[in-house]
């Protein structure tokens, strides 16, 4: 470890270096090459999205096992794209958590073979931290400090990220993550898999006619709370579906998806007051929500917020964001990783 140390360290003065890095937390399997932590050389990406489609949601099993399928085959494309040899690479960046426990241990033990066998040092990356790195490709001239909104399928946060690698929770969802609420109301409204961009299209076509709201009890914190209007929603088309009523999905989906949205754009932008912040940064698949996004976008630019949102292919799971946070975990000595490193189900934020 400590030959293999001498070689990290070496990495953080050297002029340019090419870290290959590996995504495999979810249902995507990806594989990136990026170049100094904001060039993305290739960005390979196996969506599993029409395999899970058919089961309603991602099946673990099936994921780690497409992932094992796929894997060798995303690696020599990213390569190939890329226009590099595999000597080129200077270092193996991997996803270790948050996420599924079989799949992530297909991208991590992948990882640990190539750079073993390479000879070549090995980063663990969390998969939350990339996605704010996600942004750094996205905005070649974004810098921290910024407040960043982290909103996904597992996570709902608001973070200060004063330094790349200083970064302080300010406040978190105590119960369903966003993600997780939007999935559930898909599915009761029986719309397919994944279920957060169905509903945001759904929506266009509706009124904001049924009236829900987010727990008073956490109006005086940074913390949110979805659970609740999730059962509104579901309570709702359940007691229609015994009375043999009728409702507007278009209506419901668009009613529930103003109640969310407002609530994480009225505490995102708390959060840039309360830190004297004028950069807001958002992360996450729901960062990828056309309705939040443009709430987001007329907040910020009201109180004079400089906001950042990834560009959409990389809203989602991807290698590169994982190789963006590498980079950065790398300048400053962090992240290396030994040849025992094993995948986690869930990290600190």
């Amino acid at each position: 470890m400590e030959r293999m140390k001498e070689k990290f360290d070496k990495l953080r003065t050297k002029k340019d270096v090419l870290i290959l890095s590996i995504e495999s937390s979810c249902d995507e399997t990806s594989i990136a090459v990026v170049k100094n932590g904001r060039e993305v050389l290739s960005n390979i990406i196996a969506s599993q999205i029409e395999i899970h489609r058919r089961f309603g949601g991602v099946v673990p099993e099936v994921a780690s096992r497409n992932h094992i399928t796929a894997i060798d085959n995303i690696f020599k494309e990213a390569l190939v794209s890329a226009n590099v040899k595999k000597e080129d690479i200077d270092a193996i960046a991997v996803t270790y958590g948050a996420g599924l426990i079989g799949a992530l241990l297909v991208g991590v033990n992948f990882a640990k073979g190539l750079a073993y066998s390479l000879d070549i040092p090995l980063i663990a990356v969390s998969h939350v931290y990339g996605h704010i790195a996600a942004n750094y490709i996205s905005y070649k001239e974004l810098t921290p400090p910024f407040v960043c909104l982290m909103v996904s399928g597992g996570h709902t946060a608001l973070l200060k990220v004063n330094d790349y690698n200083k970064i302080k929770l300010l406040g978190t969802t105590v119960d369903d993550a966003v993600g997780e609420a939007f999935d559930k109301v898909a599915r009761v409204l029986g719309l397919p898999y994944p279920g957060g961009p169905e509903i945001d299209k759904l929506a266009k076509t509706g009124k904001n006619n049924y009236k829900f709201v987010v727990s008073n009890s956490l109006k005086n914190t940074l913390n949110f709370s979805f659970s609740g209007v999730k059962t509104e929603v579901v309570n709702l088309v359940h007691n229609a579906s015994q009375k043999g009523v009728e409702i507007n999905k278009a209506d419901l989906a668009c009613s529930f998806q103003e109640c969310v949205t407002d609530e994480l754009s009225f505490k995102a932008i708390k959060a840039c007051k309360q830190q004297e912040s004028k950069k807001l940064v958002v992360a996450g698949g729901v960062g990828a929500n056309s309705r939040l996004k443009e709430k987001l976008s007329v907040a910020c630019k009201e109180n004079n917020i400089e906001f950042y949102s990834p560009i959409l292919k990389y809203c989602t799971d991807n290698g590169a964001m994982i190789g963006s946070m590498a980079y950065y975990l790398m300048k400053d000595g962090l992240g290396l990783a030994e040849l025992d490193l094993t995948a986690k189900p869930n990290v600190d934020l």
